[in-house]
Parts: structure tokens; sequence; C-alpha cells
């Protein structure tokens, strides 16, 4: 042993320091030989400190010679006075994500990346950064990566902490979630790191989007450090804090602000400096620590070994080993925020308490809620009472000490407000750490005064959260005995545990500054209000000097839903996380949503009203608004002014985008800068948001700019409107309200959510489990299109190719017999039905104005000039009806084959009206399924667009047939859909197995049942995997059970078995290609009869067009500002190197019948299936927009850049047959054509036009040696299958056999 020991160190060339000092390795860096450590991290504990360098022998640090970091806390150095000296810093207006952005980029080498809401656009602005070159403190770009999930970004993160750099992430909730397994190595190796995360709420019952602080609670028990940041100016200090604090105490830190309302919380912050971040990193305890981290590398010219194994023997102790760098850590944190308070002059500590000093109640909070009951303690102090809140802003490491010193001794009353919900705990964790807390220090000090404590929860996924509440908390602390285990801001009429409205501080009292303006833009989703009011805030804020802030609400659609913009600006800071409650000014940039939602329950008496209306003068506007909208504003008397932005918008070329119009408007009407210095900035603001999207689209919002003011026009209300009677009337057309009484879901559930009014839905209206009951978007009804395609029978030729497109199933084929058409308006004209079967039927095309999303495409799509395109206004009633007989009419699904392109028209489509954008491209893809498959499909739904669209309650697109069944659709994560879907199938091809079994033994034993009974079930045992048959034959059965239940009980009680279902995989290119392709890889390995359909938009389209491995080459996406340079993944030609996978290449716009045909083959091969659908999608930004999806998607095919091919292994090879199918044979048409009319490539050309000429070149070469490739396996050649022929010559003699007769090329 000793002589190994010898040899060992030998081979180290150490030398020896004084005796009981760790053993260092020599580097021979620079021009002296200075010992640095190269020892594991658990040694780390033993490393000397900075002031015991002399007195160990080893010589100070030098730059290129590294040492160990301090585990001591040294004092800031103060001025002469004992004060801190600020720096200069910058005012601007930002939100929480940009602002922890900025110096996580500033402090850091690297950062691995992956899109999830709402952290992602962090990592977009520091790809962006680094795609334009912005250096960090230490001089250089940041290496940004986008990996293929969470895990791998953790992965990665983990990898590059161990080479020595200074890495970060930024992610949230599910994400956050998949970072567990290597979060706890990190911590366990004592790294320095911090992820930054916009905390947010946990899929569960449902997917949230929103904030909340389940995920990081989740994370609490991994060895990281949690620092909280309570808002937008703290986001950025408590970003630098984290960064400073995890190099001091070589801890890793999770940084955490509210999702939502801190990371898209726009606000004035104070930014620091780079300088003031090198000078703080400058110091000679940040120089040691980072060497010190670099040090500790993996290094083959120092090396050591990390992560091992370790047994029962040792593995306790080196984890209690750990603890004196988290007993530190603490005072490594205060420090760190000295540090950042003395260059910032704002001054935090872990725990702050803000109130009365004397106050007797105080509440315990974390996160951006604070701010809210900071305005109800100082309006409750004001009026005498005694009240605090001490804020949490370290929650792991956890100082009892200074928390207990933090709180008030007079405070006798504690409340402690989680933003978290821990199911069956005895309470959530905030709440379990300070009653621990309190206790024990009672315990340890029964001098102390008893504290009565309770616990309570509020704004899960964002549910707001006012000073009223928090007032509302300081009342329920007044009871005799305050009520525990609460919650505040919603109605719990079911465990009854929601406390009641404050009477001390009633909704509706501001506690805002004085001086504050308060406005409301109502908006619609891909409108550009959004974009427009995230300009304007911040030109406020940067050319006044008024502080600014702004955030904005959402519904559950995508392109085409609600959107309410809330905006404060004001001489004082703001600092209210909540929606504008008064406003001063209100914009309602939609007409229609005057009937349809309460817009004016916010706006202030005598406030501003501005209506975007054609009925522009009080006559006309009077005939249209209801009686209760006229009353209402005769009661609030606003300032009411009229203006027809959609006319200017089109006469200036923008379309249905009015959002620059209203904008002119608002800064007209509001005075908050001088019009001709407002126009001036606003101009710039446009040249530089839309500089991307090239300069005819700045030049035409600058002309809507220049011809808004002088469309606005200003009425008076009239007198007579305050006189008029209002009777309770529902805002929606009969129709809608007619098909509401089917369900107590839609009446007590849906309208109200879909009203905007779910803020006030009772606990009990709910299913606990989240399930919501099918074809609830029949309901919705928004009438969101501006112009809706009208039929024109004479030139109809009935091929339903208009109904076979639409992505929201509001155009349909309809069928009747005269005798049918005897109650039909008198506009519902028809003409005779052509083809086989249809002799003596008449036939119609039908539209639904009010789900019609206006996308055009129908129109576009019509080989025959059979329909026209009308304003909504002017046929929305009268097409109205003609749907609503349409409705009536009785299917013919069984005149056409169903699995043609005119048939499948003809079957019902089961998905429809869903909130996906106008044109999407995904669910033309879905609503066909649902025609060929729909009475028996089982949907498992990766997390994306489609589940959005598809599964945003209360709107759940599919629906049933007229027997009641249709597709049963479930979501379980992004990254798991393909396991789940390969789980359903299992499960129910087990289930229906065992009752095939039970069916067998039955008939068998030869049970007293009817024939009839017994003939059904021997057909169905014969014939159960065959759906056509066994599907009709469980119809036959289940009349037959019903009355024979008692004789086969076991068969009855599995009875919904007997219908053999079709099992599809769905999902986008993020969950495909990238973090749901090992789990896809499995299902395609796996030989189980599922089918796959991956709808490719090549980008993230759900969370705002990152690049995914579908993306092309050349394209601009985010995460890929400079242009991808990498080809996409071709993940067909992955699957058919398995042999047994059917895979098609299909795209529904450029060939109708190859994606029925594809689908149908798909569906019968016993086997998995795989099918890529080719989906343009708004990310594109086609030239003419979406409408043009059919011309484009043809012209992709055509120029190669999307093939179409099926490949079926059921073919058996020979000569003639061939399994391999090429349908789109020939490339035609020039692909640079195809790449001028989308946005995603055009915007390199335009700004690195030599690369992009390159890249597109080498695209060209790629797409031609593909089709080469194709041409060749349509002959049946596979001699290359899936992969390109490589670039590179041969070299002379790489084909040589090399030693023992092997040419080296197999790697054995």
């Amino acid at each position: 042993m000793e002589a190994a020991m010898k040899a060992a160190a030998r081979t180290s060339r150490v030398t020896c320091a004084r005796p009981g000092s760790q053993v260092l390795p020599q580097c021979s860096r620079g021009p002296k030989k200075y010992a640095v450590f190269a020892a594991p991290p658990e040694a780390a504990s033993t490393a000397p400190a900075p002031a015991e360098y002399k007195m160990s022998g080893v010589p100070p640090p030098v730059p290129g010679n590294f040492t160990a970091a301090s585990n001591i806390v040294p004092s800031i150095a103060l001025a002469k006075d004992g004060t801190t000296a600020p720096s200069k810093s910058k005012k601007a207006p930002m939100d929480g994500n940009e602002s922890t952005a900025q110096i996580a980029y500033a402090v850091s080498d690297v950062s691995f990346i992956y899109p999830i809401t709402p952290s992602t656009n962090m990592g977009e602005f520091a790809d962006q950064w680094a795609s334009e070159g912005r250096q960090n403190v230490f001089g250089n770009v940041m290496r940004v990566t986008e990996m293929e999930s969470e895990t791998g970004a953790a992965g990665a993160l983990h990898g590059a902490l161990a080479a020595g750099s200074l890495a970060t992430s930024f992610t949230c909730s599910q994400g956050l979630l998949l970072m567990v397994p290597n979060m706890y190595k990190i911590s366990g190796e004592l790294t320095p790191c911090v992820l930054h995360v916009t905390a947010r709420a946990i899929a569960k019952h449902a997917l949230s989007i929103f904030g909340d602080h389940q995920d990081v609670m989740a994370v609490r028990q991994t060895g990281w450090a949690m620092l909280c940041s309570h808002s937008v100016q703290e986001a950025h200090d408590m970003a630098l804090v984290a960064h400073l604090a995890t190099l001091r105490a070589s801890v890793p830190f999770v940084h955490f602000f509210d999702g939502f309302r801190t990371s898209h919380e726009i606000n004035t912050i104070e930014t620091i400096s780079n300088d003031t971040v090198k000078a703080l990193l400058n110091k000679p305890l940040y120089v040691d620590a980072i060497q010190h981290h670099r040090s500790r590398a993996l290094n083959p010219t120092h090396p050591h070994q990390r992560g091992t194994a370790q047994g029962s023997d040792v593995y306790f102790q080196c984890a209690e080993a750990a603890n004196p760098f988290y007993d530190r850590a603490f005072d490594h944190v205060v420090a760190a925020m000295e540090e950042v308070a003395a260059v910032t002059g704002r001054k935090y500590k872990p725990y702050e308490y803000y109130g009365a000093e004397d106050a007797e109640k105080v509440i315990v909070i974390m996160g951006s809620g604070s701010q809210a009951v900071e305005e109800a303690v100082e309006y409750l102090n004001a009026n005498g009472h005694k009240v605090g809140v001490l804020k949490v802003r370290l929650f792991r490491p956890w100082k009892a000490e200074a928390f207990l010193e933090a709180l008030p001794a007079s405070a006798r009353k504690v409340c402690v407000l989680d933003r978290t919900k821990e199911s069956g705990s005895y309470g959530e964790p905030l709440y379990l750490q300070v009653a621990t807390t309190l206790h024990e220090a009672e315990l340890e000090d029964p001098s102390l005064p008893r504290r009565y404590i309770v616990g309570g929860r509020f704004g899960l996924a964002s549910k707001e959260f006012l000073p009223s509440h928090a007032a509302a908390v300081f009342e329920n602390l007044d009871a005799e005995k305050p009520m525990r285990d609460f919650s505040v801001g919603i109605v719990d009429d079911v465990t009854h545990r929601s406390l009641p409205a404050s009477k001390l501080l009633p909704v509706g009292v501001s506690t805002l500054p004085t001086g504050t303006f308060e406005c409301l833009f109502w908006g619609m989703g891909s409108d550009g209000t959004v974009g427009a009011n995230k300009e304007a805030i911040k030109i406020i804020a940067s050319n006044t000097s008024m502080s600014a802030q702004a955030y904005f609400s959402y519904d559950a659609h995508k392109s085409g839903g609600v959107t309410v913009s809330h905006l404060r600006f004001g001489p004082s800071k703001i600092r209210a996380p909540y929606l504008v409650q008064q406003a001063d000014y209100l914009a309602i940039n939609h007409q229609s949503y005057l009937a349809k939602y309460d817009t004016l329950s916010a706006v202030k008496p005598g406030g501003v009203v501005v209506i975007n209306t054609r009925f522009t003068n009080v006559e006309s506007l009077s005939n249209y608004l209801p009686a209760k909208v006229k009353k209402q504003l005769a009661a609030l008397k606003p300032q009411l002014y009229l203006i027809d932005a959609l006319a200017v918008a089109k006469a200036t070329g923008l379309g249905k985008h009015v959002n620059m119009v209203m904008q002119t408007v608002f800064f007209n009407l509001s005075g908050v800068l001088p019009m001709e210095r407002a126009i001036a900035l606003l101009k710039k603001s446009i040249s530089k948001a839309y500089e991307r999207k090239g300069p005819e689209v700045v030049a035409k919002n600058h002309a809507a700019v220049d011809a808004a003011v002088s469309s606005l026009c200003k009425v008076e209300i009239p007198a007579s409107w305050g006189e008029l009677e209002t009777v309770a009337v529902h805002p929606n057309p009969p129709s809608k309200v007619a098909s509401s009484s089917r369900l107590e879901f839609l009446e007590k559930v849906a309208q109200p959510m879909l009203a905007l009014e779910g803020d006030k839905l009772p606990v009990s209206v709910f299913s606990p489990e989240g399930f919501v009951p099918p074809g609830t978007t029949v309901i919705e009804k928004r009438a969101i299109a501006a112009s809706v395609p009208i039929w024109k029978a004479e030139n109809c030729t009935q091929c339903n190719i208009c109904s076979f497109v639409c992505p929201h199933a509001a155009i349909r084929p309809s069928l009747a017999a005269p005798s049918e058409l005897g109650s039909a308006p008198a506009t519902f004209n028809t003409i005779d039905a052509k083809g086989p079967g249809m002799k003596g039927l008449k036939y119609r095309i039908q539209v639904s104005p009010y789900d019609c999303t206006g996308c055009d495409l129908c129109t576009h799509a019509c080989p025959d000039n059979a329909l026209a395109a009308q304003p909504i206004n002017s046929i929305l009633e009268v097409e109205s009806v003609n749907w609503d007989f349409a409705s009536t009419l009785p299917g013919r699904t069984a005149l056409m084959d169903p699995a043609s392109v005119k048939g499948s028209q003809l079957q019902p489509p089961l998905m429809e009206f869903s909130g996906a954008c106008e044109g999407c491209g995904e669910t033309p893809y879905v609503k066909l399924l649902t025609q060929l498959f729909g009475d028996r499909l089982l949907i498992a739904n990766a997390t994306g667009c489609s589940s959005i669209w598809g599964g945003s309650a209360p709107s759940n697109p599919y629906t049933t047939n007229e027997e009641g069944f249709g597709p049963a659709w479930a979501n379980s994560l992004f990254e798991d859909n393909a396991q789940f879907g390969l789980g359903i199938a299992t499960g129910a091809a087990q289930r229906r197995e065992a009752l095939h079994h039970r069916v067998q033994e039955a008939l068998a034993s030869g049970l007293s049942v009817s024939a009839g009974l017994r003939d059904a079930l021997a057909r169905w045992a014969d014939h159960y995997q065959e759906a056509e048959v066994a599907n009709v034959v469980a119809k036959e059965l289940q009349p037959l059970l019903e009355r024979e239940k008692d004789a086969v009980p076991s068969i009855y009680a599995e009875r919904d078995m007997l219908h053999k279902p079709s099992t599809w995989i769905v999902g986008g290119d993020g969950w495909a290609y990238d973090i749901g392709f090992g789990g896809l890889d499995h299902v395609l390995a796996s030989g189980e009869n599922v089918n796959i359909l991956v709808l490719d938009t090549e980008v993230y389209s759900n969370t705002g067009g990152q690049r995914s491995k579908a993306t092309p080459m050349s394209a601009v996406a985010k995460f890929a500002a400079g242009g991808k340079e990498r080809p996409k993944k071709d993940l067909g030609a992955i699957a058919m190197s398995y042999g047994d996978v059917y895979v098609a290449s299909v795209s529904l716009h450029a060939s109708y019948g190859q994606v029925v045909k594809a689908m149908t083959e798909a569906e019968r091969y016993p086997g998995v299936s795989l099918l890529l659908c080719y989906a343009p999608c708004i990310m594109h930004g086609m030239t003419g927009g979406m409408c043009n999806a059919i011309d484009e998607s043809k012209m992709a095919v055509e120029t190669g850049y999307w093939p179409l091919y099926r490949y079926n292994p059921s073919i058996k090879e020979d000569q003639t047959h061939h399994r391999f199918q090429l349908d789109s044979k020939k490339i035609k048409g020039d692909l640079e054509e195809l790449l001028k009319h989308e946005n995603r490539f055009q915007i390199l050309a335009r700004k690195a036009p030599e690369i992009a000429e390159k890249l597109h070149h080498d695209l060209d070469d790629a797409v031609q040696a593909r089709h080469d490739r194709f041409k060749h396996m349509a002959a049946g050649d596979y001699s290359t299958p899936g992969f390109a022929p490589s670039r590179e010559e041969p070299q002379q003699g790489d084909d040589k056999p090399k030693e023992g007769g092997c040419c080296g090329n197999c790697g054995k």
C-alpha cells in the first residue's frame, strides 16, 4: 500500500506543503511553478482561506495560477464616513426576464437553453446577444447552446461546470423538474452555478403556464440555495447577488421570481452596468473563487476522479462533509447583498420587514405578492392599524436567527402566505419553515412571547392577489380563532377554507401612488396590440421622468384570442403586481368585445374611452350597442371617442393590424408626450421592431401613424342612454344559448370562463380531476373574422376541397333530400348533388360565420372560384341562420368512400372550432384524422401548439357523432408523449385481450343466453382485432348485453372495450425531433400497433418560434438568430432504418389524395406507423399571410424542399413492387423562389447576404441529393438508406486494410 502511494505521488509530480495541509500537484503554467488544488470537491472543505496562504506556505494567487476559494466572509470596505458609494446607473424599461438575462449573460461563459414558457425569453435574449457578438464582463462572447430538452440542458450544464466554465441556464415548471437529477449532482459536487427560474405552476390536473411556486418548492431538497426576487428591479439585482454568492459559497443557487407577474411585467428599473459588475468580480475574493472553480475542472494535466460509487461505509460521512459550506452560505448571501448595495445604493436583506415598528400582526411572504401586501400595510397603518409584512428572499439555506431578528418583537399573530399547494401536507413549505422556527425559538427561550401562527395559500397560476386580499388576511388574524390552511382570492364553497372579502380595504379603493395614470387596451391575439403597448410603455419610460409599468393578460386561444394590456405610469415608483382596477384610459380595439365582455367594468367615471368601430357616429353606434353597454356609458360619463381603425389599417396596407393606429390615438389623447415628439419616437420604435420584416412593413406602419388622428372623432353620450330599461339578456347569439343547455358544464363553467368571468367561479363547479366533456367549443361563436367566404353555387363542382383544407371545420358540405328543405331559410339555396348515390339529393356549401377565423384558405384552395370573401357584418345574421339549419340535417356518411378526399368531408369533423391561429397548418391533419377514424380514436397529445388549441379549458374542440362516439384525448407532458401513447395502446390492448378471453370462456362453457347474444359474441370473438367488423358487432352487442347482463356480468362490465380503438400519438416537431425523441425512438422500435402523427412546423411554434432539429438550414428562428447552420434531422430515414415501421411524408395542402391514402394505410398497418406532416405556420412569415399556405406547400413539394413518400413494410419487394414509393417524383421549380416567399429565410438574406447565399446553396444541394437517393430507393435500391453521401472525397489509402486485415471502418 505504501509503495503504491509513493508511486502515485511520483506520477502526479506533487510537492509537499506543511504537515497536515492538502497535497498539491504542481501547475506548470506561467514562468514560475505554483501549486494548485486538483483534489476532488469533497476535499474543498479543508482548503485554506486567503488569510491562511502565508501561514501554509502556499503563494498567493496570481493570474494563471489558481488556488482554493475562500469560505470565510470578508467585510465590505466602506468610505471614510462609513457609507457606500453607489455607482452611476441607467434607468431603462424592461421586463423581469430581460433584467435577469442581462446579468446572467454578463457573468457567464456558457449557457444551455431549452424553451419553456415563461422563461424562454431569457434564453432568447442570450442567444440574440451572442449572435450580435456582445461581450460579457470577461471580454468574451457567451456560447449559447440549445439542447433537446431540459434534461439535456441540465446534463450539459453539469458538464460545462465540470470543465471549469461559469455556466447558467433558464427554466421553470416541468423543465425544472427534469433537471432535478443533475441538480443533486451539481450541489453534491459543491459547484458554483446559478439557475434562473420563472417560477410557474406544475402540470397536475391541468397544465398552466402561469406563475406560482410549485416548481421551485419541488426542488427545495436538492441542495441548491434558493433566492427569491419580488420585483423586476429585484430580479436584476438578485441575479447579481446569486452569481456573487455562488462563487463565494461554492453552493449552487436557484434564483427565482414569479412567472409572468414578474418575468413579463415591464417596469422602469436602474440597471447595473457591465463595468460595475466587472469591478466587483475583479476583487481578489472573486478572482480567487473563479480561479478555484477552474482549477477544480476535469483536466488531464491535473487529473482527478468524480462521480464515484460509494458504499454504506462512507456515503453518509461524505454527505455531512458539505455542512460547513451550507452553514456559511447565508453569510455569503448577506455579504453579496452588501456588495451590490455598495455599488447601487439599493439595500437588501434575506429577510426584510416593512411596516409598523410595533406591529401586532405580520404577514410572511415570498415573491411579487409582497408588493401588494406592502400597499395594504401602508393603507391600514395610515388608518390606525399596526401591521407589517416580512419579505423572505432567501429560502434556502434558512437562517432562523436572522428571521427572528427581522420579525418585530411586538408581533403576536403571524400569517405565512405560500404561493404553492402541497396536497396532504400539514402546511405549505414556507409556513412549515416559519412555524418550526418560531416553535423552536420558544422552546429554547421560554421567556419569548407565544405567537399565534397560521398559514394560507394565494395566487396559484397567477391568480390575482390584490391589496384587498392582503387586508382580508390581516382581518382573519383579528379573529379570536383565525382560520388555518385557508385560501384567499377565490371562493371555496366545497371545503369552506377561503377568506371572505375585506371590509377594511374593499376592492376598488386605490392604494396606488398619487398621480398614477392607468390604461387598458383590449386587443386580439396576433393583431399587434400587445407589441404596440410594449413599445409605448418603453417610449414613455425612456423619454419622460415618469416611472412606468406594463403587464399583459391573455385568454387560452392562440391567434385570435383576447388580450388585455395593463399600463401604468406616473411620477412615483409603481410596484403594483396586479391588473388595472380603475382605468383612466380604455381602448377597445374590437367592437364585438363590447357585447361579449364587460369591458367597461374597470374604467373610472369621466375617463377616456376609445372604441375601434365602423359605427363612427352616435346614431349608428346606438343601433349596434346592447342596452346594457349604453346604460354603463351613460352612468360613467366618459369622454367617448370613435375611430374606424380597421379602415385606416386597410388603407395603409396593414390589413387587420390596427395596433399602430390605436397607439397613435393613445399618444394623442393621453398627452403624456408632445404629439410631434410622440410620433417621431413611435416611428423610430416601429423601424426597430419591424426591421426583421422588411422595409415595406415599416413604411406601412409609418403611414398608419400619419393617418390615425385625422380619423378620430369625439361624440357626446346621449342622456337617453341612461334611461334605457335593461333585462338579463345573454350577449351571445340564440344558437349559442340554445346549445349551452345540453350540458351543465357549459352553463356553469364554460360560459363564464369564455366571458372572462372565470375568476368569479367557486370551487364547487369544477371537476377536481380536471376532466372536460367533449364539444364545448360549439358555444364559443367568437366572430373574429373580418370577412368570411360565401358560396357561389353557379361555379361549384362539389369537390369539397374547401372543407378539406379548413383549419377550423367552419365550412362544410351539406346534403339534403328535397323533403327536408321545407323549413329551410329562404337564403338556403342548393344545387343538385353530383356523384354515385347522390341522385335526388341537394348540395350546398355552408360556412359558420361565428366560427370562421377569416384565414381565406378555402377561397385560395377552391379550384372553381366558387367562394367569395364578404365582410362579416353584411352576412352574419343570414349565414348564421343558414348554418343553424344545416346543422339540423341528417348526416349521410355512407354515400361515398370515407377514404377519399370528397368522401372524407361527408363525415362529420369530430374536431371543430379550435383555438388555433387562423390558417393553422396543424389542425387540418387532426380534423381529417377524426373524419377517417374519429368514432374510435384514442389520442395521446404532446404538450405544444396542438395541446393548447386542442385542450385549453374550457374549450374542447373534440366532439362526438350522433351516437355519442368520438375521440378520447389526453395530454400527459411534453417529453413523455410517445411513452404515454404506448402505455394507452398497451393498456387498451391488454384489456381487450382479457375481454376476448372471457368471451371465449363464456362461449365454451355453454352459458345460458339467447341465440342472438351467443351469435354476436362468437362473431366478435372471431374478428375482435378487425375494426371494420368488431365495431359493427360491438354496437349490436350493447342492447343484447343490457338485456342479459346478469348472465354475463364480467363481459357486461367491460362492454366499452368491445370496440377496437385506433391509437394515435400526436405532437409537434419540438416533441418528436427533440425532447421526446428518445421515447419516440423506443416506440418506433417496439413493433406495437400504434400510429404517430408529427405536425412539423419546423419550429417550436407554441413557445414563440425557437429552432428545433426540424428547423431547416439557413432559417432564422429564436435560438438561431444568426440562421441555422446545420441540416434538418431526417426523422423519416431514422424510422425507415428499422425496416418494419410504416413511414409517410405528407403535405395536406399540396396533395389532398396522398395524405388520405397515407393515413388509411398507416392505420391499417399492423405495427408502428409514422406520418410526417408539413404544417405551414404563422412563424414562417409567408408573404401575403397564411392564406397563401396552399401555394407555398405546393411549391415546397415541387422544389423538393418537402418530399412526398410512403414506405410500407407490408409490401413484398419484387421487380415491380417496392416498399418505398416516391409520390413527388420530379423536382421542378427553383428552391430560391420558395425561400424568397418566407421571412424566416429572408431575414438572414437581408442581414448577411453572403452567409445566406451559401447556406441556401447548401440547402439546395442537400435537397437534390435527397431526391436522388429517394429515386434509388423507389427503384428498390436501399444501399444508402436515410443518409446523404459524404461531400468529402475519400483520402487515398482510406480503404486499405489495417493491421490484422481489417479496414477499420467498422470500428472493431
